[in-house]
């Protein structure tokens, strides 16, 4: 049965990569409420009043406008992603302005199953009211994940855009500016991941052949979420290495959509590891291996990575350190202090071999960066994108020494080095923007006994981006849906920290996580367009705040008469 535009909607993160139904369609009788999905459990924030922080509560919905009505909540929900004519242009003239000459522009993630395995667009009636619906909020554009593993899934250089084609030209059809994701990593395993895509199947035929191109921790787990940067000058796939694979990819990209790039598709976001982030597989959720808030481990014990490892100890004259990486460093789920390496007192970290060993493991991964970016660069340069590279937001256990969760991840951040400022020089080298996550968590937020600190990480990385002059763009890691946390993510953007310099400079861009149901919910949608007017504003924010608000509870209620309509068809 073809499911109603209703029920495509209901669906939109649905758990699973589906075929398209090529049966015919049938009518039935469906509820708005009965296809909606339910909020997401488990989301908390804090209430605060004034300058108080209240206790742990459900995120609270602002006020309703007097002149709107009661309405029933499901269908003002369904509605608001069902419009189908733009509103009246007199009511159009702020979410038209030019972002980019003030304010923070807003993109939004889209669904990580926006494409089928059979390289269709995946609720395509859904997908596109839902377009339609976010270029009425204002939203500068969208993100799209381009698999890696859906396009070149069969053969080596045989490359299918079918779905993306679609998608980018629906796009371009409702305005809508595109970030696309160069996703080189698997899809499942990581937080937030409702579907499984694998890696291209010749890739991972590969890795079953030759397990140590998959990341191998110390005791000998593979991780086959992305290939191992240990070999990414080797020939190990098909005779190809991983980084002319990720170049051919991009180039294939490009000159397929050539016609949209630099107008539609504004951005290219190079993925350099699991998650699409710029990291080792350090903490997979996959099969409870790992549980926030632990340290993670190395993943260094592929027999590449111990290669590079020999080498490097053997050219300082210490053979003996070349032989593996720490091994009093716990495992996954300990805690700093349950571990010799990691303890604050005495701890190998900051020790002669520690520094050894972080500098090469960190090394290496700003040498995978740097190869890769040396590509896109190559192959993007005269099509007026930017290039992006997205790195975690790893805040647990901040407030230790040896900050663990970073080093393990690749990161060599400690209490007495900036492991930060080194990524955006590296970036700053190739003219790329440093996308970082988390901006949207505050540290009270966070579980204080493992002194998890994300607002001072963002600090830090925002001062790093200052002094490397590399542009800083964000994205919130977790969804959220509250004022509280817009209040956070606006504060973060305008990048007005405490102890941050005063200046006129702001994130370039901010990706929201993610286009989904609970996003079209009445309270939600609402909270998000003024969201969006907010961070388009900018510094003058708060010259206007309550002219603001009213602007964009004003916009909500000029397309209601739109959204009424659909209400009485979908309850007959």
């Amino acid at each position: 049965m073809a499911l109603s535009i209703t029920h495509q909607i209901g669906t939109l993160a649905g758990s699973s990569i589906q075929p398209e139904s090529s049966t015919s369609e049938t009518t039935a009788t469906l509820s708005a409420a009965a296809v909606w999905k339910a909020p997401v459990a488990g989301i908390r924030c804090k209430a605060r009043a004034g300058d108080s922080v209240d206790a742990v509560s459900p995120p609270v919905s602002p006020c309703r406008s007097p002149v709107l009505g009661p309405i029933r909540a499901d269908l003002t929900a369904a509605c608001s992603a069902f419009e189908v004519e733009a509103p009246p242009k007199e009511h159009a003239q702020w979410r038209d302005k030019a972002v980019k000459e003030k304010g923070v522009p807003v993109y939004v993630m889209m669904p990580l199953d926006s494409v089928t395995m059979h390289n269709t667009v995946n609720r395509r009636k859904a997908m596109n009211a839902s377009l339609q619906a976010l270029k009425s909020a204002g939203v500068e554009g969208v993100m799209m994940d381009v698999w890696w593993g859906l396009v070149e899934r069969t053969n080596p250089g045989s490359y299918n855009w079918g779905g993306y084609a679609e998608l980018l030209e629906m796009a371009k059809k409702h305005g809508l500016k595109v970030q696309a994701v160069m996703s080189f990593h698997q899809c499942g395993g990581n937080v937030g991941d409702s579907c499984f895509i694998p890696l291209p199947k010749w890739v991972v035929e590969e890795m079953n052949k030759d397990h140590d191109i998959a990341y191998t921790d110390q005791w000998g787990r593979r991780n086959y979420e992305y290939v191992s940067l240990g070999c990414d000058t080797l020939p190990v796939l098909k005779g190809r290495t991983p980084v002319q694979c990720y170049a051919d990819f991009m180039q294939a990209f490009r000159d397929n959509f050539r016609d949209l790039l630099g107008d539609t598709i504004v951005e290219i976001q190079v993925g350099m590891g699991p998650a699409g982030e710029l990291r080792y597989p350090s903490y997979p959720e996959q099969n409870g291996t790992w549980k926030f808030p632990g340290i993670g481990a190395f993943q260094c014990y592929d027999k590449y990575m111990l290669s590079s490892l020999k080498a490097a100890a053997e050219a300082i004259g210490k053979p003996e350190w070349g032989n593996s990486g720490p091994t009093d460093a716990g495992h996954y789920k300990n805690w700093p202090e349950d571990t010799h390496f990691f303890r604050k007192e005495g701890g190998g970290w900051n020790s002669p071999y520690g520094e050894f060993f972080l500098s090469w493991y960190s090394k290496m991964l700003l040498d995978h960066g740097e190869k890769i970016l040396v590509s896109a660069k190559a192959t993007f340069e005269s099509t007026r994108v930017k290039i992006s590279v997205k790195v975690a937001g790893i805040h647990w256990h901040y407030g230790t020494r040896s900050h663990a969760p970073e080093l393990t991840a690749g990161y060599y951040n400690t209490r007495f080095r900036d492991g930060y400022l080194p990524i955006a020089q590296m970036l700053g080298r190739h003219g790329a923007v440093f996308n970082f996550t988390c901006i949207e968590m505050r540290d009270h937020e966070q579980p204080q006994d493992a002194l998890c600190a994300p607002e001072k990480l963002v600090w830090q990385v925002a001062l790093a981006t200052r002094e490397a002059q590399v542009p800083l763009a964000g994205e919130n890691a977790l969804p959220r849906y509250d004022d509280y946390a817009h209040s956070q993510i606006l504060r973060s953007a305008l990048l007005e920290m405490d102890g941050f310099p005063r200046e006129d400079r702001e994130m370039c861009a901010f990706t929201y996580l993610r286009m989904n149901p609970e996003l079209f919910q009445s309270d939600n949608w609402r909270r998000f367009v003024a969201f969006v007017k907010k961070m388009g504003e900018g510094k003058d924010l708060h010259k206007c705040q309550e002219q603001i608000e009213r602007e964009a509870e004003h916009f909500v209620h000029v397309t209601w008469p739109l959204v009424q309509e659909v209400a009485v068809d979908l309850m007959h």
